[in-house]
């Protein structure tokens, strides 16, 4: 992926991304199938689907959604980018306040990672 909307993740560690070094900020981008236009539907249906998250932006390849959480209504930035040349989707998923998430971003991208997985279509 040559260039990346992705902003890399602070040193605080309430933030993950496919891009973050190894270590604990980092996991790894979700793998697809079909087009990237096809990819980026079933992503839609995901985040609409995931409770709290509003969608903000959409583009072409992008979608940045706000995640908020039940309690107290923290707002988390969830930006995911796929990369059609590699036939993957990059991620980032930050708090934007405080400085620790309790592994709330970790949590939020396995499930997302999960329901787009499982929405694949089988060959």
């Amino acid at each position: 992926m040559p260039t990346s909307r992705l902003a890399p993740c602070p040193r605080t560690p309430n933030c993950v991304s496919t891009q973050a070094p190894p270590g604990p900020q980092h996991m790894d981008p979700i793998p697809y199938t079909g087009t990237r236009a096809e990819a980026q539907e079933r992503l839609l249906r995901v985040l609409r689907a995931h409770p709290r998250t509003r969608i903000v932006k959409q583009e072409p390849g992008y979608l940045h959604a706000e995640c908020r959480s039940l309690i107290f209504r923290f707002v988390d930035d969830v930006e995911l980018e796929i990369d059609e040349a590699a036939r993957l989707i990059h991620f980032r998923s930050a708090s934007r306040l405080g400085r620790k998430d309790f592994g709330v971003n970790r949590a939020r991208m396995e499930q997302i990672r999960a329901a787009f997985l499982a929405q694949t279509p089988r060959s």
